[in-house]
């Protein structure tokens, strides 16, 4: 039998650490939580406990379970993959659809086996629904819809279309078999700004089969239902009923003689095994990797694949929901108590968060799930992506573009000339420029006349440093507080003081790397880097 370690302790990694307890496969648990990991010895005496991944990794485990919040899946599941060790992580498999085509590769590459935690896909009744559908029983397949409801968990970071629908949407591709080749989505937010409260999703496949997944986490008694069509018959399946019935319906639309005739009979009830579907998920995953069973081939369910066209098609979905406008003028500072007064209904129905006290200019474009707080002002042209975080008191100049999940902090100014990538840090209070001779008696105010200044994918910027136009801030750089930045900083570079200069390298993490070695090893990660020709560079597992 494999031996498994459970990277998280949490609400759902003690339901897969229990799973494989009973099945005799877990060998480690790791979380950070010394009351996690108290729980854990006493529940499960005798397994071996872990405070870092970096630790887990450096022992015998055939495979590791990832269950931790979505946004570490990624830098979890590459360190696995460079130890060359199977793995299965829970949905979604990443947060972007780039990332998860990255750990398929990387997984491929490597060569080892990638899973993901899509559930539902091991219900013996879904199970039972795909083998009705292949066999041709229901006809040629029309429509399916699913509803996920429930006075449940609302959360205040993912909405509920990220949180419910990953589950119908990962079901109903594995029952089309195919991807769709339209999706849209709509919504509604009542509870908190920026945040959808419920989503209803349309699919178009080819060959005219429609699909619609409704879910709402604001609703007075929990609904699981999914209605399957064909032309020759109908099934059901409440999940969330006491006897938890599949059932088939020769019912249906005839043309005979070419008049419409309804087809009805009684329904007929379809039997399938009473077994966990969390516990036949491991089981099926323990046989693709153990070497003494595995036939080799590609893991059919859950696989990596799948999970990006999950996914892909949440991105798609998430893009539709960006369908309230951006206000089209701008918006006053109001006084205090209009502020408070307004904070309650200001965009409420939009998929981006903007603060009463802001002012967006016309023509500006706000990704989904972005923050605006208080006294700021984003001008005209600007263009902000997705899951940006603004504090209070940021000037984003006319044309500025910034990629997804940066995070700007108080009191900072993006002049024009000024490109953020995605997952860039601005600490409190640094400073950007774009004129490298500035003069108040010979203003230069005209595009042609600003220096650009671009800082890449990963990097942050400490607070009160000062980047002096123009200049490249390379990918995961780490400009330290009140460094000036006079020229272009490498990859991985850290650099400090006045001018700034280079005082060593960092990993992805952020973690110092050792000085010594060409070949450098994060004491955090474990990602691995090589020094070529004085820069540094990530070395692919091969």
């Amino acid at each position: 039998m494999p031996n498994v370690c459970v990277v998280g302790a949490g609400r759902w990694g003690r339901n897969h650490i229990r799973t494989l307890h009973e099945l005799g496969a877990l060998g480690g648990i790791v979380d950070s939580s010394p009351l996690a990991q108290q729980a854990a010895a006493q529940a499960w005496p005798g397994v071996e406990l872990f405070n870092n991944l970096a630790a887990a990794l450096q022992q015998p485990f055939d495979a590791f379970i990832v269950a931790t919040p979505a946004e570490t899946h990624f830098d979890l599941a590459r360190q696995i993959i460079a130890a060359r060790k199977h793995l299965l992580v829970e949905k979604p498999l990443t947060l972007r659809a780039d990332e998860a085509r990255e750990l398929v590769r990387l997984a491929d590459q490597a060569r080892v086996r990638l899973m993901v935690g899509h559930v539902l896909l091991f219900h013996p009744a879904i199970e039972r629904i795909k083998q009705v559908i292949s066999a041709g029983t229901i006809g040629r397949l029309q429509y399916l819809y699913s509803h996920r409801l429930n006075l449940g968990t609302v959360r205040t970071e993912e909405n509920i279309l990220w949180s419910f629908a990953p589950h119908d949407i990962s079901v109903f591709q594995y029952l089309v078999g195919k991807p769709p080749l339209q999706v849209d989505s709509h919504g509604g937010v009542f509870v908190t700004p920026g945040i959808h409260d419920t989503t209803m999703t349309t699919l178009v496949w080819p060959g005219n089969i429609v699909g619609h997944i409704f879910v709402s986490w604001l609703h007075p008694f929990k609904e699981q239902r999914l209605v399957v069509i064909g032309d020759k018959g109908m099934l059901t399946f409440e999940d969330h009923a006491t006897d938890r019935e599949v059932l088939f319906f020769r019912k249906g639309v005839d043309r005979v003689a070419g008049e419409l005739r309804i087809r009805d009979a009684d329904a007929e009830r379809l039997d399938y095994p009473a077994e966990m579907p969390l516990t036949r998920e491991l089981k099926y995953f323990l046989e693709q990797i153990d070497p003494r069973h595995a036939n080799g081939s590609a893991i059919d369910i859950a696989n990596g694949a799948s999970a990006v066209e999950v996914l892909d098609i949440l991105e798609r979905a998430t893009q539709r929901l960006e369908a309230a406008p951006v206000p089209s003028s701008s918006r006053p500072i109001m006084a205090p108590d209009a502020v408070h007064q307004a904070a309650a209904t200001s965009d409420a129905s939009a998929s981006y968060y903007v603060h009463p006290s802001s002012i967006i200019d016309d023509g500006v474009t706000l990704g989904v799930g972005t923050k605006i707080w208080h006294f700021s002002h984003v001008q005209s042209g600007a263009t902000i992506g997705r899951g940006v975080s603004i504090g209070q008191n940021v000037n984003v100049g006319p044309n500025v573009r910034i990629g997804d999940h940066c995070k700007i902090q108080n009191n900072v100014s993006i002049y024009e000339g000024v490109e953020l990538e995605d997952y860039v840090f601005c600490g409190p209070s640094m400073v950007f420029t774009n004129i490298v001779r500035p003069r108040s008696k010979y203003p230069q105010r005209a595009s042609h006349l600003y220096q650009k200044t671009l800082v890449r994918h990963g990097a942050s910027i400490g607070a009160n440093a000062t980047l002096v136009c123009p200049v490249t801030i390379g990918r995961h750089a780490f400009i330290a507080a009140g460094a000036v930045v006079t020229k272009d900083v490498p990859d991985y570079a850290m650099v400090a003081g006045v001018p700034a200069k280079q005082i060593g390298w960092v990993c992805e993490c952020g973690e110092s790397l050792p000085k010594a070695a060409a070949r450098r090893v994060c004491k955090k990660c474990r990602r691995v880097y090589r020094l070529v020709k004085k820069r540094l560079a990530p070395v692919e597992p091969k």
